[in-house]
């Protein structure tokens, strides 16, 4: 069993009508399972529904104690990408649990998101990595202790620290 915890951040932005910016919107993921056929057993619980800019100590800490309260040993965050890296510091050493961060650099409502892509990535590597924590964006594993987000390539980068 895999636990899905939502947020919000840009892979649940909607527009609402024509006239407003995006907003974040129920939570995506279930509708992209479904949708993708996916069968991998799993439940999902929306935490927030917050730009990842907009969230703070507290809600990371909510976060931390969802996750080490789950009972499932696998588990799965969709985040905001502008501070996903900074949450996953926050989840470093829950023993004995695989955590998988993803998110999306477009909504998952149009048609040239990642969102899809990043979920089932995601999935798979929450299936067989051993314990830790990861970010599972664009076809990369990272460390968010050695990760940082590249704006301006719209992608997430391993830091030099030599």
């Amino acid at each position: 069993m895999i636990e899905i915890f939502t947020t919000g951040g840009t892979i649940d932005k909607v527009y609402f009508d024509a006239l407003s910016e995006f907003q974040i919107g129920p939570a995506a993921i279930p509708d992209l399972l479904r949708e993708n056929n996916v069968h991998v057993p799993h439940r999902v619980t929306q935490l927030m529904r917050k730009d990842s800019l907009e969230l703070d100590d507290a809600d990371r800490a909510a976060i931390r104690a969802a996750v080490e309260a789950s009972d499932a040993s696998r588990i799965l965050v969709t985040h905001g990408t502008d501070t996903m890296v900074l949450t996953g510091r926050v989840l470093a050493g829950i023993a004995g649990k695989t955590i998988v961060m993803t998110g999306a650099m477009q909504p998952a409502s149009v048609r040239a998101s990642d969102a899809e892509f990043n979920v089932g990535f995601a999935l798979a590597a929450a299936q067989i990595l051993p314990p830790g924590v990861y970010i599972a964006m664009n076809g990369m594993i990272f460390d968010p202790a050695t990760t940082e987000k590249d704006r301006a390539g719209a992608r997430f980068v391993a830091q030099d620290r030599g």
